[in-house]
Order: structure tokens, then sequence, then C-alpha cells
């Protein structure tokens, strides 16, 4: 049976991050990322490497720390307590968990790249509004020995600083097909590959790729041709994992900020977090999130022990903190009152953060319709 209890380890993991991210990236540094147009410090990613969680994911023989996707969520949890901007997620979880599994010696040197902090990936599969890697119609059409890809992605994480993009293609079948699709790993900087940054309320790295006729090689192909959803599955589902502890990490931090309001500001000589209307609604708040919490740490714990049966926990917890997180942040603007959705309050950032990361690699709708299928509905 699985447990939801954290390890001593997993303990010590949890209060090493939270103080480091309380220390070197609070909510001051995303308003300066967003003043200088940057989507994170590369100076904190070195920090994060340095201390071994680029490479949470990456196998020791590889220069990692290899401790696991709970370990990851923790990481990714403490990040979104403090909206820490990083490449983390695209990068040191889903990357590093879709090139473990490939057993050529250029996966093995990117998992190395990864774990040390100089590899950057942005993750390509998205063409519409809405999550949904089988519709993609982007073609990589064969010439000669390799491909030319054409056509454009959208709402890629980290697409405008990677050096690298793991990118899903079709070398055959139809848009809505699964069968048909190749997953490639190429450099950012190739020729016909351009990329414009999106402008999203989060204030981080997001932008679309074009590509005009970029070449492609067999060994930039990841896993088998015509089957790159099946070498991208796992990636995706520990992304879907980790943008979850994310958000709740979000929404925790959006409830103790909330709280710490409702303890400092007055109204008619009493403090407001007196009246009872607003324990209540701070209470209720404080269950959903560990009824969540509990969800997190069960998608991680699966996708440790048995990851090819991880779809119905992972879409569970991503439906969740979605739903969790928008609660968290709509109860902290209204309990801030109107001066909640001001510049001069963090708590509006908690909101914007929400709002992305909760479309994300599948939206709540998404993820609900996955558990409705996996429980036979």
């Amino acid at each position: 049976m699985t447990t939801l209890l954290e390890t001593e380890d997993e303990t010590m993991l949890r209060d090493a991050a939270r103080g480091f991210v309380t220390d070197a990236a609070p909510v001051a540094k995303l308003r300066e990322n967003r003043d200088k147009s940057r989507g994170f410090d590369p100076a904190l990613w070195r920090e994060m490497a340095q201390m071994g969680w680029t490479g949470v994911l990456v196998p020791d023989a590889r220069g990692g720390a290899d401790m696991g996707h709970r370990a990851a969520g923790i990481l990714a949890e403490e990040m979104g307590r403090t909206l820490a901007a990083s490449p983390f997620l695209s990068t040191a979880v889903i990357a590093a968990t879709t090139l473990r599994d490939v057993a050529t010696d250029r996966a093995r040197d990117a998992l190395g790249r990864i774990a040390s902090g100089d590899a950057i990936y942005a993750l390509a599969v998205d063409e519409g509004r809405k999550h949904a890697p089988e519709r993609s119609a982007m073609q990589a059409e064969r010439a000669g020995n390799g491909f030319r890809l054409s056509g454009a992605k959208t709402f890629v994480a980290d697409g405008g600083s990677a050096n690298r993009v793991l990118v899903l293609a079709r070398t055959g079948g139809a848009p809505g097909e699964a069968e048909g699709l190749t997953l490639f790993d190429i450099d950012a900087g190739r020729a016909g590959l351009s990329r414009d940054r999106l402008d999203t309320v989060d204030s981080r790295d997001h932008a679309r790729l074009s590509f005009d006729g970029v070449e492609a090689t067999g060994d930039d192909v990841v896993g088998d041709v015509d089957n790159g959803l099946a070498a991208l599955q796992t990636g995706l589902r520990a992304g879907q994992a980790a943008i979850a502890a994310e958000l709740l990490g979000v929404a925790g931090g959006a409830y103790g900020m909330t709280v710490g309001y409702l303890k400092e500001r007055k109204q008619f000589d009493r403090t407001i977090g007196s009246f009872q209307a607003l324990q209540h609604r701070a209470a209720h708040l404080w269950a959903e999130i560990e009824v969540t919490a509990s969800a997190i740490a069960n998608a991680g714990r699966v996708l440790d022990e048995t990851p090819q049966d991880a779809q119905l926990a992972v879409s569970l917890a991503k439906a969740r903190a979605a739903m969790t997180v928008d609660l968290a942040v709509r109860e902290g603007v209204q309990m801030h009152g109107g001066i909640g959705m001001t510049d001069d309050y963090d708590i509006g950032f908690y909101m914007k953060r929400a709002r992305v990361g909760a479309e994300w690699l599948g939206d709540y709708g998404y993820h609900a319709a996955q558990v409705a299928a996996a429980r036979g509905f």
C-alpha cells in the first residue's frame, strides 16, 4: 500500500527547499524578472544546479541525485509557494524523465547536461488553445536519411530561453490520431526555428515556436518513429504531477498570505480575522489544501513505483490542484478586498500564476475526463 507520509529525507528536503526559495526567490524576485523582461534569473538556476535540484530525476551514473518524482514534487511545491520562476518543470522533470529511458549515448549525455544545469529544455507539443498532443498537425517530412519539420507550436513553456527543444511532429497519420507522431530532440538554435515571446499574465517565459523546414536527423529521434507519444508519455505524466505540486504550493502561499492579512487588517477596531464568516472560509480552504496535498503525494509515489499505471493518480492530482488553487487565489483576493488586485500587494501575482499553471499540460476539464475514463465512465 502506498504511504502518503513523508520520509525523514523528504522532510529534510522540504525544509531545505523552503529556506532556500524564501531567501533566494521571494515574490520580489518575480517583480524583478518582470521588470527586466526575463522569464527567470539565470543565477538562481545555477544555484539550483549546484544544490542538485536539476538532477533530481537524473540517474547517479549521469551526475544526478535520482531522488524520484515525490522529491521533485516537493521541490516544485516549495517553488510555487514563493512563485519562484525557473525551467525546473520542463527541464529537470519532463525532459529528464523522457530521456532517462532512452538507451543512447546522446540521451545519456543530455541527462548529464541537465544535471549540471547546462541544458535548458522546452516541451513543444500543443498547437491549439488546449492541451491535446494527439491533435498535432506539424509535419516532419522525410528528406533523405532525415526529416524536415514545418509548422508551429504555441504556449511553449521556457520556449524563449531553452537551448534544446523536445518537439512532437507528425511523420504519419492524421491530426487526432495517436499513431504517426514522432518525438525529436533538437538544438533550439537550428536554422529555420524562430521564437516569438508570448506576454502571459504570470510574467513567465512562454513562446510560440515556428519551424520552417528545420532539418532533423535520425539521431534526433527520441524513441521510435511514429510512436512519439509512447516515448513522451511518462515525461508528460511527470510534468503534470509536478505542475500540480507547484499549484499546491501556490495555493499554500496564497493561503498563508491571506491568513496573515486577516490577522493584521482591522475594521471596527477588530482584526478581520476575528469575524466568524471569514474564519469559516479560511478553514474550508485549509481543508481543501490538505486533501489536495494527499492527491499530490499519491501521484508522486505512484510515478516512483509504477509509472505505467500513474495516469489516474496524476490526473486526479492535476484536477484537484487546479480546483484548489482557483479557490485559494479567489478567496485570497476577495479577503484582501479590492486592494488585492493592485500591484502593491503580492496576492494578485498568485492568481495570475494559478490561471496559467492550471491550463498548462491539461486543465481541470481535460484531467477530469481522464479520471472519468479511467473509472469506466
